[in-house]
């Protein structure tokens, strides 16, 4: 995937590569097979924050928890807060995790909403950057993704061997390799 996208992309065209991301890799690679669901029906919302500064990031991730919050389910699932002008460096989005999840509890939806992590530099620990096992977690922008917990315990409840995703995700990557992670945005990127 494209690794340090334009800084100046219009907020559409952020949505526009982040969507094609998700349908190619996410979906398309089975890294997670509840997204399909809520792909096909339209209920991910994409918002893209236009802020420079965390604490910026930090009002608009409030305000989209909210708006999440307080939204029919049937209407929006899940949101992808995609951040392109702050958080660019891993180590600081790392960190900035933490701030995400007191945000969440200052706003008492513990419990309700959760906040997953996805860069375009992830890297788990223990691997080194170019193990393509980080693809699992990199998109074209830093992107936080909010999720309602009724959604994630009822896919955990629903789904057999929910457990054993993140394995089989490594093992995709693994036998899919670099090469062919790059090879599936050649298309893209002409």
């Amino acid at each position: 995937m494209p690794e340090g996208r334009p800084e100046a992309d219009s907020a559409d065209q952020v949505i526009a590569v982040t969507r094609d991301w998700l349908r190619t890799a996410v979906i398309g690679l089975g890294l997670c097979p509840f997204a399909e669901h809520a792909d096909s029906r339209e209920r991910i919302r994409y918002r893209v924050s236009a802020q420079r500064s965390t604490a910026g990031l930090v009002d608009d991730l409030a305000e989209e928890l909210r708006y999440l919050h307080d939204a029919d389910a049937e209407l929006w699932e899940t949101t992808l807060l995609i951040h392109p002008h702050v958080l660019n460096d891993f180590g600081d989005y790392n960190e900035f995790l933490d701030e995400a999840d007191a945000t969440v509890a200052a706003l008492g939806l513990e419990g309700e909403l959760q906040v997953a992590s996805f860069h375009p530099a992830y890297r788990f620990a223990d691997t080194h950057a170019d193990d393509v096992t980080n693809c699992t977690n990199r998109s074209p922008y830093p992107t936080l993704h909010l999720l309602r917990e009724a959604s994630v315990t009822r896919a955990v409840e629903t789904y057999p061997g929910v457990h054993e995703i993140g394995e089989r995700n490594v093992a995709k990557l693994t036998a899919l390799g670099a090469a062919g992670w790059r090879q599936l945005w050649v298309r893209r990127d002409g």
